[in-house]
């Protein structure tokens, strides 16, 4: 049975099941009942292990991604909401303008925030696909004029650039939240 501490979840491939052996079973037997049990417990165990998988897809339409986070702390059997983990939920942004020359890009995200938005990984990727350049944002440099920041508020995405990053033309921006 799938564990949510456990390391990965991953679906055995061990369960071998003999065709012919299947062929000879009476349906009214106590063999074929057991067979029936192993099958539905398999079934149970591929659902549980493919229900806590993290999805690989980045669409850009909000989603639920698949990773939980503990109870909210401040729920508990007193509290309206009861504790439960809270689902992550995945936004990406496909921003095809040049970066600025030492400014700030104002990005909407379309979010709606409340008070019970929290953010957990804000992080995106910028291409120079002319000059097949690629950086990591935000991007760290000991030079301090080259560094990026990403931030967001309650309506958008700001990257803000030190120094000339106009030749990066496409970036993909990725937000992931809690709703609860």
């Amino acid at each position: 049975m799938a564990r949510s501490d456990q390391y990965g979840a991953f679906v055995p491939n061990t369960f071998i099941w003999d065709v012919q052996e299947l062929k000879s079973i009476d349906v009214n037997s106590p063999e074929f009942k057991e067979l029936l049990v192993r099958l539905y417990q398999n079934l149970s165990l591929m659902a549980d292990v493919l229900n806590i998988k993290v999805t690989g897809k980045y669409p850009r339409a909000e989603f639920v991604n698949g990773k939980l986070y503990f109870p909210n702390p401040a729920n508990s059997s007193a509290s309206p909401a009861l504790p439960a983990e809270r689902q992550v939920r995945q936004k990406l942004i496909y921003y095809s303008a040049p970066l600025p020359n030492a400014g700030t890009a104002t990005i909407p995200h379309g979010i709606t925030c409340t008070t019970m938005t929290t953010f957990t990984r804000v992080y995106a990727t910028a291409s120079d696909t002319t000059g097949l350049n690629y950086i990591p944002i935000p991007y760290s440099s000991p030079t301090l004029a080259n560094n990026i920041e990403i931030r967001v508020d309650s309506t958008n995405v700001y990257i803000i650039t030190g120094s000339n990053r106009s030749n990066f033309n496409i970036t993909y921006i990725v937000l992931e939240y809690l709703q609860t």
